[in-house]
């Protein structure tokens, strides 16, 4: 099959073309991102291969049809960017890769929660500058204190495992629980709103739904600890940024760990730094020294690279032989 990847940059060439010796598919890459404009590109292609800012929406999705592309690989475990129904109607298989590293992503995690606490990112620059002085520094044992993860996926159960060992309470809402996990990891299922009041530290994995969408807002942040450390390594939508800003203003939030941003699609993936930023928010965002704003990197080691080019090209070869691995269906 002739596929056409999306949004790549050179370490995803560098995986795929490593690991598609054992595949043998055809692959063209473009640095672009998939939009209704520039859909051209995709003609002649079988599939088109995308991440997580390439957007396959019903416009998209129909150009793509009427140029008799019949599969959609995401390189991702988030399908949020896919119209699903368009893509039914029009007959295009969509397919993910629904783990490449739980530990990449809740590693991560904690990475934001430790730095935010022990403001490491703030004693870097200092010590840079020759300031060795601790005012501003105090941070909390996390040993003891409660924290509150939303969605307790494969991520998350990584994630809980390891807060778990730092001594941590753990509380964790699903709207599917599994009391079995909950019994084995020591961690506790709570309603949502007990979840925001009792947390010290809140890490969402959710996928981002009609549900989720802006779950954490000024309603959401009203019932939250004083001080609480909000963590983001899902999807940008689940906060309304607008929201997130007014709780740190307001001293409500005492820090925030993001790794994905509502409107990162301009920005992440590429370097900016030599043209002025137009996002209000974003730079907003970047004002406060109380937040850590990563460029959607969770996913970003060795292993979890391979794991997404091995199994996004398995995906791709069953296809061609007319089987279907990982298919995400219209509901």
């Amino acid at each position: 099959m002739k596929t056409i990847f999306f949004g790549t940059q050179p370490y995803d060439r560098e995986s795929f073309d490593r690991i598609n010796a054992d595949y043998g598919i055809r692959i063209k890459y473009h640095r672009s991102h998939l939009n209704i404009d520039n859909v051209p590109l995709a003609q002649g292609a079988d599939a088109v291969c995308i991440f997580v800012n390439d957007s396959a929406d019903a416009p998209t999705v129909g150009e793509l049809a009427r140029m008799g592309v019949r599969l959609i690989a995401l390189r991702c475990a988030g399908f949020n960017n896919v119209d699903l129904k368009a893509a039914a109607e029009h007959g295009i298989t969509v397919v993910r890769v629904p783990a490449y590293s739980p530990y990449a992503v809740a590693e991560h995690a904690v990475a934001l929660m430790l730095s935010l606490n022990r403001k490491v990112h703030r004693a870097y620059w200092r010590t840079r500058d020759g300031n060795f002085a601790l005012h501003g520094l105090l941070g909390f044992d996390m040993h003891g204190k409660t924290a509150g993860i939303v969605g307790t996926g494969k991520i998350a159960r990584a994630l809980i495992r390891i807060l778990r060992g730092f001594g941590m309470e753990v509380l964790g809402y699903d709207p599917c629980p599994d009391e079995a996990f909950a019994r084995e990891s020591g961690m506790t299922y709570v309603p949502l709103t007990e979840l925001y009041r009792r947390s010290d530290i809140i890490s969402l994995h959710c996928p981002l739904t009609d549900r989720t969408l802006h779950m954490i807002d000024a309603e959401a942040i009203g019932q939250m600890k004083d001080g609480v450390i909000i963590i983001n390594t899902g999807r940008g939508q689940l906060i309304r940024t607008s929201d997130l800003i007014e709780g740190l203003k307001e001293k409500k939030i005492g820090a925030a760990g993001l790794d994905v941003y509502e409107e990162e699609a301009d920005y992440f993936y590429q370097d900016t730094s030599d043209r002025i930023m137009d996002d209000d928010m974003l730079a907003r965002l970047l004002s406060f020294n109380n937040v850590i704003l990563t460029s959607h990197q969770g996913f970003f080691t060795r292993e979890a690279l391979d794991n997404i080019a091995r199994t996004t090209l398995e995906n791709i070869q069953a296809f061609s032989h007319g089987e279907c691995l990982n298919e995400v269906k219209y509901k």
